[in-house]
């Protein structure tokens, strides 16, 4: 699957009703990907429950057992790691391919660069396009060693140091892959190793680290920029009870933006994330109008959950800080769905980082809206969505084809906007949608919708 050599799977959603039920959301993919990760990195056995089962969780499992780690899937769906410890990985006997997955691949950099091995790295035609600079100039500060494509771009070769130096590095653009990467090369490093980020951005490795028995301080700063520091050389010890993977709020976004724009939907949805990193969705679609409640707010793991309970809804547009975009970068292509049916105008600015996603996402998601009657304006790093609803409004029109450019968020984006069209919307090739929603059109149908392979 993860170079594409397969024909297409258009699909297509036609115009539908309420939704209504129980939505379990898969887990979520950046805590399923850190467990694992961690987990092969730590002394004993670690259980992880509610793993994300998508390609680019599979692709974490695949390399770690590639590099010594044993990873065993159970039938009763959990997953058991049996780690080697930090400094004792094993140099893998090929290439590691790590499929669509950003994550991955930035994050193994940076484990990979704490151990004197040699490794090769390549991803699908996607991952290829992806800029890995970013990470490597970081952790060749620490000593790693990189042969790269033009751009630093891969497929790459990472010779890493048993001992990295340890450095502070300033994040020029606020990434919790890059600050991630870094702190897990600074695990096998002698002394403490800092990054500092412009703003917050998800801090599931810093919560999940301390899980794990390492030592982690964060200093937030006046200027809301953050200190983070990660003493190196620690054993990481397998938790005596199994980490529960929270439901991914990301992939929560797309059933909830369903629902708030087809008339009459009620879902409810578990155990959903509920880190104040990865929140900016629910925060802003409550401004917007949204009927979103959630309830029975508790900790599992390390990380805050809550059940949510989702009513359609009048939706208005409004301004989204820039501020806000760390805490919802990968969630700009649902909101702007959103905002295609909202009243009135929604201006999303500070968003270039959509421009180095899987896709040129801020394109992306302005060709998918345009392609279906939606008007658009978009600029280097902002877009205005000019929504279709309230008095008068007659809704949006759909009867596009959308190309998702094997990016999965904008595959169920466009699907979503279907779901509520005038007419249905159809997307190009639906493949990727398997990296992080394995079930999405067989959980929406199961709630309404009529969504269906062409």
């Amino acid at each position: 699957m993860s170079d594409h050599e397969t024909a297409p799977k258009p699909i297509t959603a036609r115009p539908g009703g309420a939704l209504r039920g129980r939505v379990k959301v898969p887990g979520d993919k950046s805590i399923s990907h850190r467990a694992v990760m961690f987990g092969g990195l730590a002394v004993g056995e670690t259980r992880i429950l509610d793993v994300l089962t998508g390609e680019d969780v599979i692709r974490t499992a695949e390399a770690f057992r590639a590099l010594g780690a044993s990873v065993d899937m159970e039938a009763d769906g959990s997953w058991r790691v049996r780690g080697v410890g930090i400094g004792g990985l094993t140099e893998p006997a090929d290439v590691l391919d790590m499929g669509n997955s950003g994550t991955a691949a930035r994050l193994l950099l940076g484990v990979l660069a704490g151990h004197g091995i040699t490794a090769f790295m390549t991803g699908d035609a996607s991952l290829r396009k992806r800029p890995m600079g970013r990470v490597t100039v970081p952790l060749a500060q620490m000593g790693a060693q990189f042969t790269t494509r033009s751009g630093g771009r891969l497929p790459l070769a990472i010779t890493g140091k048993e001992e990295p130096v340890p450095i502070e590095y300033e994040l020029p653009v606020a990434s919790a892959q890059v600050k991630s990467a870094v702190l897990l090369a600074g695990l096998a490093a002698r002394g403490a190793t800092t990054v500092i980020e412009p703003q917050a951005t998800r801090d599931h490795t810093e919560r999940l680290l301390r899980h794990f028995g390492a030592t982690v301080t964060v200093e937030d700063r006046a200027d809301g920029s953050r200190r983070i520091t990660v003493i190196g050389q620690p054993e990481l010890t397998a938790p005596k009870d199994p980490i529960r993977v929270p439901a991914d709020p990301s992939s929560a976004g797309f059933p909830i933006v369903a629902a708030l724009i087809a008339a009459g939907s009620e879902l409810h949805l578990p155990n959903i994330g509920l880190n104040e990193t990865r929140t900016g969705l629910y925060t802003t679609l409550q401004e917007m109008g949204a009927d979103i409640s959630i309830e029975n707010r508790r900790d599992e793991g390390g990380e805050p959950v809550g059940d949510f309970t989702v009513k359609a809804s009048a939706l208005k547009g409004i301004e989204v800080p820039a501020e806000r975009a760390p805490s919802m970068i990968d969630e700009y292509p649902i909101l702007a769905v959103a905002a295609a049916y909202a009243e009135g105008k929604t201006v999303m600015r500070g968003i270039h980082e959509l421009r180095v996603k899987e896709s040129d996402r801020l394109a992306a998601v302005a060709a998918l809206l345009r392609e279906n009657g939606v008007t658009v304006e978009d600029g280097e790093d902002w877009m205005i969505v000019h929504g279709t609803g309230g008095p008068g409004g007659k809704g949006v029109p759909g009867g596009g084809t959308v190309q998702t450019h094997l990016d999965h968020r904008i595959a169920m984006s466009a699907l979503v906007l279907g779901h509520a069209a005038e007419a249905p919307v159809r997307i190009d090739d639906g493949e990727a949608i398997g990296t992080s929603f394995p079930d999405f059109v067989g959980l929406m149908n199961g709630l309404g919708a009529d969504i269906a392979p062409d």
